[in-house]
């Protein structure tokens, strides 16, 4: 295109000026013509016709170009302004992840710099190996007052790497999740965004396995929820934001990742909290890549009430089964419910199957809210939250929404300093 548009300002000033006109309004033509050659040389008289015509020419050459001329830089001033906000939205993007990137990696270097001052064992591709010596004195032996989680995977521990310096370790089980504790090691030592939580290192002693997180002080979402607290301490402002975080997060996976990642393991337990409660996404021994992943290689034990239907009719899972989750867990924000409540010993109902009749009629919606956060939220926002959940846990995986779409939606219902109409990475 700026070629086509300097070859055709060159061709215009090239009629400009062969149309040039002297002082008498006489063609240079016609001069050349009216000149005689000195004596010595070749006498061949030069002609010209002048035709009655020929000033009417000139006058529409000199308009034709002028117009062409004039539309050519009105073309080139509005690509100019196009390309000047796209520069500026652009830059203003860029320099907004850098400082997200900038602010994260020093919140980080009191703890990289102090791991890499302890017992290492050199590194197991880009991930630094701690000694397993240290991960024993740590958690004291990994005892039970040490432990913070436990899964199918393995526990989780506290660990007291220094002085104001904790972690958590996850012990895989020994022999039986070697798989599990190297595809999280993978994608983790790969992705880095602020609401994924950060890999720190890796241990690895007979057959346990054994990976180093940073420690986010106020444990997972569903301790939160359904703990010894139940859900006080999430007034309806972080709820919002707790949201919010964890479409972040999935959205880096399915939009911003290349390959994009489908986590497959989107639960409450894998949700943790950091001291001011910012979300982070854990738990990535199941992600993979939609072309990598395989049928029925999922517990369902592990994410009942979590997986979408269609993971029961032909066994995959695929990013909007990452978007029903997630769905699930909104719902659980919105209710305080568990994603399956026990009825009785053989009867269960997931919350989804409770709640989508409820939500058929509006004036029933703010009884079914979690009595900590009811009546303390703008009842449009409640609705409009509502609708998201709704949405996100459609049985026809097609007739639910992007999570980018997600992110829109939830973005307005936070407050700006918790991070609302903040477009963060």
């Amino acid at each position: 295109m700026v070629c086509f548009l300097i070859m055709s300002l060159f061709w215009v000033f090239c009629a400009l000026f062969s149309v040039v006109v002297t002082e008498d309004n006489m063609p240079i033509s016609q001069v050349y013509a009216n000149i005689q050659p000195p004596k010595g040389m070749v006498e061949d008289e030069v002609r010209v016709e002048n035709h009655g015509s020929s000033m009417r020419i000139i006058v529409i050459s000199l308009i034709a170009a002028s117009a062409v001329l004039t539309g050519v830089l009105v073309l080139l001033c509005c690509l100019w302004v196009l390309r000047f906000k796209r520069l500026k939205k652009s830059t203003g993007q860029m320099q907004q992840e850098f400082q997200l990137d900038v602010s994260k990696r020093r919140s980080l270097v009191p703890v990289l710099s102090k791991l890499n001052s302890m017992r290492m064992g050199g590194k197991k591709g880009n991930v630094p190996v701690l000694e397993y010596n240290l991960l024993v004195e740590s958690t004291n032996n990994f005892e039970e007052s040490s432990k913070i989680g436990e899964g199918g995977l393995g526990c989780v521990y506290k660990a007291c790497l220094g002085e104001n310096f904790l972690a958590g370790v996850k012990m895989f089980n020994g022999g039986v999740a070697d798989k599990e504790f190297q595809n999280e090691m993978c994608w983790l030592s790969k992705i880095q965004h602020q609401n994924i939580v950060t890999l720190l290192g890796c241990c690895i002693f007979e057959d346990t396995r054994f990976l180093v997180y940073e420690m986010l002080q106020n444990g997972s979402l569903e301790s939160q929820l359904h703990g010894a607290c139940s859900g006080s301490a999430l007034n309806w402002s972080l709820r919002m934001k707790i949201a919010l975080d964890i479409a972040r997060g999935l959205e880096y996976l399915h939009e911003r990742c290349d390959p994009a990642v489908i986590h497959r393991n989107i639960k409450s337990s894998n949700i943790l909290l950091d001291s001011n409660f910012n979300a982070k996404l854990s738990g990535f021994s199941l992600a993979v890549t939609a072309a990598m992943q395989n049928k029925n290689d999922l517990k369902i034990s592990e994410s009942l009430g979590y997986l979408a239907p269609e993971y029961l009719l032909d066994g995959k899972l695929t990013d909007k089964s990452d978007v029903y989750a997630f769905g699930v867990v909104l719902l659980e924000l919105l209710t305080g419910r568990k994603p399956v409540e026990k009825l009785s010993l053989t009867h269960h109902q997931s919350v989804v199957t409770w709640a989508m009749p409820q939500f058929t009629d509006r004036s029933k919606l703010p009884n079914i809210v979690d009595p900590v956060i009811r009546d303390k939220m703008d009842p449009k926002h409640l609705y409009q939250v509502a609708a998201v959940a709704v949405l996100c846990v459609q049985p026809e995986p097609s007739y639910r929404p992007l999570i980018t779409d997600v992110l829109h939606s939830l973005i307005p219902l936070v407050p700006v300093d918790l991070g609302g109409s903040l477009r963060l990475m």
